[in-house]
C-alpha cells in the first residue's frame, strides 16, 4: 500500500489509481462487452475519420472561455487540484460557455476537454464545483470521452437525416445503447467527483441544486433522498414502464437515482479502503484477466438487480449472470490467432 498523500485542505491524493477503483458494475458491465472486441477504440476512433477532436475543440475555441490563470482563474485552481487528486497524467482543457442551463460534458477523440455551461458555474459553490469538476475528469480516466463524442456527433446526424427511414432507425438503434451506456457511466464518474472532493455532503448537495434547488444552504439533503426511496417503491409493472418511458432518451439518469447510488457508496468499504489507500493502480490494468473483469461486472449487475424493487428489473435477473458468458464468447470468436485469456486466480463467484 502506498503511503497516503494529502492535499492543502487535507484531502487524500490517490497516485496510480485506476478507473476500475470507482467505475460502477452496471458501468463496467458495459465497458466489458464492448472491449471484449479486440480493436474496438480502435474501430471506433477510425470511424471518425482524419477530423479527430478538431471539430469540437474548433467549436469551443470560438465560442467559449478557456479557463487558465487570467480567465476563471479560480477555476483554473480547482480543475488542477482534480487533477492532482487523480493524478491524471496530463490537465485536460476546461471551457466555460454562455447559456442559462447547468450542464457540463466532456468530449474529444484524442485530447479530451472538459465543459461547462455559465449557468452550472453561477449555481454551484466551490465544493460543488469541485464534485462536477472531479466527475468530468473521471471521464477523462475512464476513457469515456471517445464514446461520449461519438454519441454527439451520431444524435447530430439522425437529426440531419431524419427524413431517410432506413438508415435512420439503424442509428437510433446505436445512439439508444450509448445512451444507455452513458447513463451507467455517469454513476462511475459521480464516484470521482466524490473522491476528489471527498465531502459526501457537498456532492448529494449538488445533485438536488441540479434537479431544482436554488440555495446551497438551503438544501435539505435527507428530503432529498426520500425522494429517491419513494421513487424506487414501484407497486407494479405499469410504474416500471413508465419510467422506462422517461429515461430512454436521456443521457444522464434521474437525480434522485444518482443521489441514492452515490450516497450508498460513500457509505460502503469500498470507499473506505480508497480513502484509505487501498485501491486498484493503473500499473496493473493491462495484468487484470480479462474474465475477472467480466466476472465482476456480472456479480456487481446481479447485485443491483437483487437489491431492486423494480418488477422489470427481476424480470431480467439472469442477465447479469450470462453477462461473462456472452462477453467472453465474443472475445474467443474475435480475438486474433494464439491470443489466449490469462488464468484468473479469482474463484468463481
Amino acid at each position: 500500500m502506498d503511503e497516503l498523500v494529502l492535499t492543502g485542505s487535507n484531502r487524500v491524493r490517490f497516485p496510480g489509481i485506476s478507473s476500475r477503483a470507482y467505475e460502477h458494475p452496471t458501468d463496467r458491465g458495459a465497458l466489458v462487452a464492448l472491449r471484449a472486441v479486440p480493436g474496438f477504440d480502435a474501430v471506433l476512433r477510425s470511424l471518425a475519420g482524419a477530423i479527430g477532436d478538431r471539430a469540437e475543440r474548433l467549436l469551443y475555441l470560438s465560442s467559449a472561455v478557456r479557463v487558465g490563470p487570467a480567465q476563471y482563474p479560480r477555476l483554473a485552481a480547482v480543475r488542477d487540484e482534480c487533477v492532482s487528486t487523480l493524478d491524471l497524467p496530463e490537465v485536460p482543457d476546461l471551457f466555460v460557455y454562455r447559456s442559462p442551463e447547468a450542464e457540463a460534458m466532456t468530449i474529444g477523440m484524442d485530447r479530451p476537454f472538459v465543459v461547462l455551461s455559465t449557468g452550472l458555474v453561477q449555481l454551484l459553490d466551490e465544493d460543488g464545483l469541485r464534485f462536477v469538476i472531479g466527475h468530468e475528469l473521471g471521464h477523462v480516466l475512464s476513457g469515456h470521452a471517445v464514446y461520449r463524442t461519438m454519441l454527439v456527433r451520431l444524435i447530430r446526424l439522425t437529426q440531419s437525416m431524419a427524413w431517410m427511414p432506413v438508415g435512420y432507425w439503424g442509428l437510433r438503434a446505436v445512439v439508444a445503447a450509448l445512451r444507455e451506456w452513458y447513463r451507467k457511466s455517469e454513476l462511475s464518474c459521480d464516484r470521482a467527483g466524490l473522491l476528489c472532493g471527498q465531502d459526501p455532503r457537498a456532492a448529494l448537495r449538488t445533485h438536488a441544486l441540479l434537479a431544482g434547488a436554488v440555495d446551497p444552504a438551503a438544501v435539505h439533503v435527507p428530503s432529498f433522498l426520500r425522494q429517491a426511496q419513494e421513487y424506487s417503491a414501484v407497486p407494479d409493472v405499469r410504474e416500471s414502464m413508465l419510467k422506462l418511458l422517461q429515461t430512454m432518451d436521456a443521457t444522464h439518469p434521474m437525480p434522485v437515482v444518482r443521489a441514492a447510488e452515490l450516497q450508498k457508496w460513500a457509505a460502503g468499504p469500498e470507499y473506505r479502503a480508497i480513502l484509505s489507500g487501498d485501491y486498484p493502480r493503473r500499473a496493473d490494468d493491462p495484468a487484470t484477466g480479462f474474465a475477472a473483469e467480466a466476472r465482476a461486472a456480472a456479480a456487481g449487475y446481479r447485485d443491483t438487480v437483487r437489491e431492486s424493487a423494480d418488477p422489470l428489473a427481476r424480470v431480467v435477473s439472469g442477465l447479469g449472470s450470462t453477462l461473462a458468458d456472452a462477453a467472453g464468447s465474443v472475445r474467443r470468436r474475435l480475438r486474433p490467432p494464439g491470443d489466449v485469456d490469462e488464468p484468473d486466480a479469482t474463484p468463481p463467484s
